[in-house]
């Protein structure tokens, strides 16, 4: 009987998961954060692979969290190539509970989409994008976070 009870809740939690990773392009999240005119957005560039990235998401979980309710929103969009997204990044969505929007991208010119999210941005994972279209915000940052930094950053970007 535990074991039928363990196999449904990991089937749920696996279910939960394919429900909230879904593939997009650049295109459809510049879409995505058009629609949201008075919203903060921050995009953390990550992947399952990046010790770094892994580190700091509890980080951008934690900021999300704190930010529910107001103009403010987390997406992950994770840079696992989309052929992983059912063997990798559901999995690891579901084991750490993660709650904020998560995405797999969905380009095939991988150097197109790096030069459109920022010329400048190397590649490098983790990076992080802070956009605010009301208060013409587009900052990009090719680094890990502490929290500390994280929150900082974000209310130095902001600030009108």
């Amino acid at each position: 009987m535990q074991k039928f009870i363990v196999t449904i809740l990991l089937i749920l939690a696996v279910n939960y998961a394919n429900a909230q990773v879904k593939l997009l392009t650049l295109n459809e999240l510049e879409k995505r954060v058009a629609n949201g005119k008075d919203t903060t957005y921050v995009v953390n560039f990550w992947a399952t692979w990046c010790g770094p990235c892994v580190e700091e998401l509890p980080y951008f979980e934690k900021v999300n969290a704190e930010n529910v309710g107001k103009p403010f929103k987390v997406i992950l969009m994770s840079l696992d190539f989309k052929s992983k997204l059912k063997t990798d990044v559901i999995p690891f969505v579901a084991k750490h509970k993660i709650k904020s929007e998560v995405y797999v991208l969905n380009e095939t010119d991988q150097q197109k989409f790096i030069d459109q999210v920022d010329k400048n941005w190397s590649g490098a994972l983790p990076a992080t994008l802070i956009l605010s279209t009301d208060k013409k915000v587009r900052s990009f940052y090719e680094q890990a976070f502490t929290y500390e930094q994280l929150t900082k950053t974000i209310s130095t970007a902001i600030k009108p």
